[in-house]
């Protein structure tokens, strides 16, 4: 019953803590709410806040929204929530296509993307260089899945904002 409290009283202290940064939407500057605007909680409830901070919190401790507020604010849309859940869902057999380089879960993360379909090869390419580095890295076998998931999802999302945005339309 503690631990049931102890996390009652977390909800409560998040949605008192975000719920006022919710106002500041549309203010110079001011960026997106996490717990509003982005991540499960944005992209299900997006007119309802409360709804909103609930489910992020509840679903991971907000941790997909915090992120993706901090490191790409652009990424607080439906389509790139889905693309992340997707990604956090499938991300054992992304991570295998990857490597050989095919797969239809790439093609269906490039599908949800909306990039255009004479672009997948290259944007593979692109992605399967990067990740590369990461699991080579001495940190990666370390990492949760979720972050290796997070990781992956940096990949993607950079490589096709900065050198593939004119083939993707997400």
């Amino acid at each position: 019953m503690n631990n049931f409290k102890s996390i009652l009283l977390s909800v409560a202290v998040v949605v008192c803590a975000f719920s006022g940064s919710a106002t500041a939407k549309g203010v110079q500057g001011s960026g997106p709410s996490p717990y509003v605007d982005c991540g499960i909680g944005g992209a299900l409830f997006p007119n309802t806040h409360w709804a909103a901070i609930t489910s992020n919190v509840t679903w991971d401790i907000g941790s997909t929204a915090i992120t993706s507020a901090t490191s790409s604010p652009e990424t607080c849309n439906a389509k790139k929530v889905k693309a992340a859940m997707f990604i956090r869902d499938t991300y054992p057999n992304l991570i295998e296509e990857t490597a050989s380089g095919q797969g239809e879960h790439l093609i269906a993360m490039l599908q949800i993307f909306e990039c255009s379909d004479d672009s997948h090869e290259n944007i593979v390419k692109s992605i399967r260089a990067q990740v590369g580095q990461q699991v080579a890295s001495a940190k990666y076998p370390s990492l949760s899945r979720l972050d290796k998931a997070a990781q992956y999802y940096n990949v993607v999302n950079s490589s096709i904002n900065n050198t593939f945005s004119e083939n993707c339309s997400a």
